[in-house]
């Protein structure tokens, strides 16, 4: 019988009447394994979970040994982690129930019970990227989005109800609750599980991965916990540990503290722009030192929430008194919090800690000023005392071919002063000799009202996304800030789109019980959901006399949002420039109207006595903030709030779930339809061999990200989804958008590398998923050059530049891939989650060695590829050779390396993919 605790490190702990069992980190120190204190905290955490989970067969002592053998300079091993829970979101959760049904269905033909399929950890659904704004600056906004939802999204959540009484340990938030990082911050995030396994009670630090990219939010509390694909955690679900490389951790020290007028947006803002220089893709991140305690627990989740902006794959904060004090403020239970403390305490995890890491970076909290980030990366940070000559620059950068003669002095004075205003208005000067640069265009907006739109006009504001609006500093700041702006008799111009989804109902609850919530609708705030909106790109429809004047005039107009993701064409397909920014400042730039101002010199309006109004007439001051806090945010709230987070509204207990635990397919759905890749599914493994005269579906440039390559927004009936949709009667104002649709393959993959501003640079200049057919030479749409390519057997490549994938967690911009049959793709460098998706659907990620890529090369994706190596196995990191071959004849022969970083991706690949691995496992296991 194999030995589960062969250090003898699994002791026990009495707490009030209980004896819990827990995996003692002491005893490998005691036996010389490791110097704990030398240990970054999360290492420490990963070691726990490998010490606790041996059984010989997929952790072994040896995995113990290797995580216990962190250093800074990290030794290269892989360790298997096995969290604690995994979270979902509802676009990424639909297509792994998905998965899972196909799963089932799977066993079920092959004569198993489909019940082997059944998660073995904790799985929590949150249902929060679906709402969208329709309507807006109204008392009813709310009302009537949610309504259109379930309209929209019933079929879905039909399969999401399905699974939660399918599946033993799978629960669903309903719609209307929250923002899946809020939600689990302010719920179901415990710092310590006290939890029934193996046949006793026992104590483990909550651990997690998310299919969504920004779940290390949760290291606010100093949880350990990190985006995965959706493949990856379907596989966690299913008790696959996840197989990593011990990782690199960076310590971030904090010294000093905010001055007054910055906020934690500004500092994400600020770290973000730091750690992307410094460079922490693949790498823990640690925060330690003075600074940290003079920080909020929700000022830290803000900087983790950005964890995936900064590059890391965590950004954790120690738990310390401050966290215990926000576990109590948001309600959890007293004894459990002093359980927290009590097993922390027992593993010296508790407080700050002063271990090795592999490199430190300073960040100077005084030094911090109030900023944006854009026009199209959140690491772009913009002083927002710049703001006016950055836009006016970008601008001019994009419409200078088009300017005639001009005066070269008066050019220089408008990049360089930003024109005049006019009584707060920021109105440029007309100079015609300027146009393009200057164009204004008056719209028609019905109702007898008028307005005047130009470059730099925002045309949405939006209070939205987990990374802000669970900070009662910054929610609270913004609703003062409003009701200052009111009493001061400034009001939001009508152009301007305005809304306001906070993470959690204890949002509007404080803002209630602080009397401000009435001032943020006054300028048009009303509340219109709770998820995440505007941010994931369900900003809904502009209205339509100012879409058509951007189209008829190419505005670059902009948007204005408290997000964390602005990449090209996620927020709005009509929005050219999109800029992130605190809550308060969200309202400021709705005020005034336009992102070409200089908020620090150039006033907002006038009062109604025609002075003007600055921004620093109406910024809240830092102590009222923190009073309004202290008297309006309590423990009951979320309590209240929280008690029946499972149950959901009349809407949704009226929804009529399938039920069984096999799904009914339904051919006929356009929602839900079983995926291909489990049917006629062989026991043996496909494995690996060289893949030959390939043909190049794309060649893109940098930073093509995942929405790029699977958009998750609106799409019209040009596009081959769209078509497809109507072949099967969907009207196009029922299309709903690509993230709605990820239940079905057919859309999706029609959706891939379908983004409207996506280049590929075999066509010159043209935007969208297009792409040329090689043997036909003809120009035609990427999904139909894919299918001939598929009706010949010819595989495909892709190349890309640097940062291949980067931005959110999507599966689908790896499903799709694979589905379109793409083999491999070779790029400059990878986003971790895209790559290790890449790796989950058996697509090899292939890597340009330094100082290569495929224009340094000669290459321009008309030639004929082949990958060689392949044919004597995949071996971990493996070094391949490509041969590209033109249409004269004459070769390009480069190296590459598969990005395939541990023997467990080795097997996924062989077995195409690692749901394929696991169904394997579980149909021919004993």
């Amino acid at each position: 019988m194999v030995d589960s605790d062969p250090f003898g490190a699994i002791r026990e702990l009495e707490h009030g009447d209980t004896t819990y069992k827990m995996a003692d980190l002491t005893v490998l120190e005691e036996q010389g394994l490791c110097e704990l204190d030398k240990l970054p905290v999360s290492i420490r955490i990963l070691l726990e979970s490998v010490l606790r989970n041996v059984d010989g067969d997929t952790i072994s002592e040896d995995d113990v040994r290797n995580a216990a053998s962190w250093e800074p300079d990290v030794p290269n091993v892989e360790v298997p982690f096995t969290p604690s829970r995994v979270v979902l979101q509802d676009l990424t959760g639909v297509p792994a129930v998905v998965d899972l049904a196909a799963l089932r269905s799977a066993a079920d033909r092959a004569g198993e019970d489909p019940k082997i399929v059944e998660p073995e950890v904790p799985c929590d659904l949150v249902i929060d990227h679906s709402v969208q704004v329709d309507y807006f600056g109204s008392e009813d906004a709310y009302e009537k989005n949610v309504e259109l939802e379930y309209e929209r999204n019933a079929e879905r959540y039909k399969a999401l109800k399905w699974a939660q009484n399918a599946f033993d340990n799978f629960s669903v938030v309903p719609p209307g609750t929250g923002i899946v990082h809020q939600v689990n911050l302010e719920h179901l995030g415990q710092v310590v599980h006290d939890r029934e396994w193996r046949d006793d009670q026992w104590l483990l630090p909550d651990t997690l991965v998310g299919t969504d990219s920004h779940t290390p939010m949760i290291g606010g509390i100093g949880v350990v916990g990190w985006g995965v694909g959706g493949i990856e955690a379907e596989a966690a679900m299913l008790g696959q540990p996840i197989t990593m490389k011990l990782p690199e951790v960076v310590g971030v020290k904090l010294e000093g503290e905010l001055p007054e007028g910055a906020t934690a947006t500004d500092l994400v803002l600020h770290v973000t722009e730091q750690l992307r220089e410094v460079g922490v893709v693949d790498r823990f991140v640690e925060f330690f030192g003075p600074g940290v305690g003079n920080l909020s627990v929700p000022d830290r989740a803000t900087i983790s929430n950005m964890a995936p902006e900064q590059g890391s794959t965590i950004s954790v904060f120690p738990v310390d008194e401050a966290t215990l004090d926000y576990l109590e403020l948001t309600g959890r239970d007293p004894d459990h919090i002093e359980l927290v403390r009590e097993y922390l305490e027992s593993q010296g995890l508790f407080g700050e800690q002063h271990p090795e890491y592999t490199e430190t970076v300073e960040v100077d909290l005084s030094a911090v000023e109030p900023s944006l980030a854009g026009p199209k990366r959140p690491q772009d940070r913009v002083p927002m005392g710049d703001m006016k000559s950055h836009f006016r620059g970008l601008v001019h950068r994009e419409f200078e071919d088009e300017l005639g003669d001009v005066d070269e002095v008066e050019l220089e004075r408008w990049l360089g002063e930003g024109g005049r205003t006019d009584g707060g208005a920021a109105v440029v000067e007309a100079d015609a000799d300027l146009d393009p640069l200057t164009k204004r265009v008056e719209v028609d907006l019905g109702d007898g009202k008028t307005a005047e739109i130009g470059h730099g006009s925002v045309v949405v504001s939006a209070i939205t996304s987990c990374t802000n609006t669970s900070n009662p500093s910054v929610m609270v700041a913004a609703g003062l800030l409003a009701r200052n702006a009111v009493e001061k008799g400034l009001n939001v111009p009508d152009y301007v789109k305005t809304s306001l989804a906070p993470g959690s109902r204890v949002v509007t609850e404080y803002l209630k019980k602080a009397e401000l919530l009435p001032y943020l609708e006054d300028l048009g705030y009303d509340v219109v959901g709770y998820g995440c909106t505007t941010c994931i790109g369900n900003a809904g429809p502009l209205p339509e006399p100012i879409e058509n004047a951007i189209d008829d005039h190419d505005l670059w107009t902009t948007s204005v949002l408290s997000g964390n993701r602005n990449f090209e064409a996620r927020i709005h397909p009509k929005i050219r420039a999109n800029y992130l920014a605190s809550p308060p400042l969200v309202v400021a730039y709705g005020l005034a109207g336009r992102m070409d101002i200089d908020l620090e010199t150039d006033p907002l309006g006038t009062d109604e006595d025609g002075d003007p109004v600055y921004l620093a007439d109406i910024w809240p001051d830092a102590d009222e903030v923190h009073e309004t806090i202290h008297t309006s945010v309590e423990p009951e709230m979320f309590r209240e709030k929280y008690a029946e987070v499972f149950e959901g509204d009349e809407r949704w207990e009226a929804l009529e779930a399938p039920t069984g635990d096999v799904y009914e397919w339904d051919d006929e759905s356009t929602y839900i339809r079983e995926p291909p890749f489990f049917k006629d599914f062989p026991l043996e493994e496909p494995g690996v061999a060289d893949i030959e005269d390939a043909r190049c579906l794309l060649t893109l440039g940098d930073t093509v990200t995942t929405d790029h390559i699977s958009p998750a927004g609106p799409f019209g009936p040009d596009l081959p989804a769209g078509q497809w949709l109507m072949d099967h009667g969907v009207d196009p104002v029922d299309f709903n958008t690509y993230g709605s649709r990820r239940g079905n393959h057919e859309v999706m993959m029609r959706g891939t590398f379908a983004n409207v501003r996506i280049e590929n640079q075999m066509l010159d200049g043209v935007e969208g998923g297009y792409t040329i057919h090689h043997p036909t030479d003809e120009e035609t749409t990427v999904f139909e050059a894919s299918g001939r390519y598929r009706e010949v057997g010819t595989p495909l490549v892709v190349l890309s530049g640097v940062e291949f994938g980067t931005g959110s967690s999507r599966d689908w911009a790896a499903k799709g891939t694979d589905l379109l049959g793409v083999k491999a793709t070779i790029a400059e460098s990878y986003e971790r989650i895209y790559r290790d998706n890449l790796v989950g659907m058996g697509v090899l990620p292939l890597q340009f060695e330094d100082g290569d890529s495929w224009e340094s090369l000669g290459l321009d994706g008309s030639e004929h590829f082949d990958i060689r190596g392949l044919d004597d196995g995949l071996e971990v990191n493996d070094e391949l050779t490509v041969v590209a071959t033109k249409d004269d004849g004459n070769e390009v022969e480069f190296d590459v390396t598969a990005q395939v970083g541990t023997p467990a991706a080795v097997k996924y690949v062989e077995n195409g993919g690692i749901l394929h691995y696991v169904l394997r496992r579980l149909l021919t296991q004993d």
